[in-house]
Order: C-alpha cells, then sequence, then structure tokens
C-alpha cells in the first residue's frame, strides 16, 4: 500500500513537512531520553499533549535497524491517548518482530541521514 498526493502540487510541501516533523519527533526523543539519563531515570515511554479537539502521542520504539519515531494526531472525540498508547505498543511489537535481527553498527553522518529519510519519503509517497 503506498499514500499518495491527491494532488500532485501537494506532494512537495507535504513531503517537506513530514521531513521537518519526523525531524523534530526525532530531536523531541533525543532530547527527553538525554534529560532522563542526566536524572539517571529510564527514559519516558512517550510524549502526550492534549488540546480541545485534538491530541499529539510521540513515542519511539527500537527494532533490529535501529529506532523508529511515531508521532500520531488523534481526535479527542474519536480515541484517547490509552488506546493511541495500546495500538502503538502493538505496532511497536510488530515492527521489532519484523525487523532483521542483524545490523551492522555505522556512524550514521546527517548527509546520510538526510538522504535515507529522502528515500523513505519517496517510498511512502509513492515516488
Amino acid at each position: 500500500m503506498s499514500a499518495r498526493a491527491v494532488e500532485s502540487w501537494t506532494l512537495q510541501p507535504l513531503t517537506d513537512f513530514v521531513r521537518e516533523a519526523a525531524a523534530l519527533g526525532a530531536a523531541i526523543i533525543a532530547s527527553t531520553t538525554e534529560m532522563a539519563r542526566q536524572m539517571k531515570q529510564a527514559p519516558f515511554g512517550f510524549l502526550s499533549h492534549q488540546g480541545q479537539r485534538h491530541g499529539i502521542f510521540l513515542a519511539s520504539s527500537v527494532t533490529g535497524r535501529g529506532p523508529v519515531v511515531a508521532l500520531v494526531v488523534y481526535d479527542l472525540d474519536v480515541s484517547s491517548v490509552g488506546l493511541v498508547q495500546l495500538f502503538f505498543e502493538q505496532l511497536a511489537a510488530d515492527l521489532a518482530a519484523a525487523s532483521p535481527k542483524e545490523t551492522v553498527n555505522k556512524q550514521v553522518l546527517a548527509a546520510d541521514f538526510e538522504r535515507e529519510l529522502s528515500n523513505s519519503l519517496n517510498a511512502l509517497f509513492g515516488r
């Protein structure tokens, strides 16, 4: 299954937005993990914020290929943070089970990250 933009002119702005949101989510996870380490605490399980109509849920999961960051926006009239967390935990378990177990540790360079993120976004949006 692949996601497609309704109109072609929306693809680049949406791709840019997803790239920036993914980077922001990863930065938030990294900074809160470091804060927890500094306080000699376990990393946060997830971060959540609820507004009047919508909530956001930010969490990461470890796979055989490294961490995966999920940023979920949900409607409070339809769901709750507990339900989102339940579905995320199932996704995390499925990703951990499906991911290759053997990894080659290598230094991640900013150029590699941007190229790999761009390739992932292109695959996601069917390009």
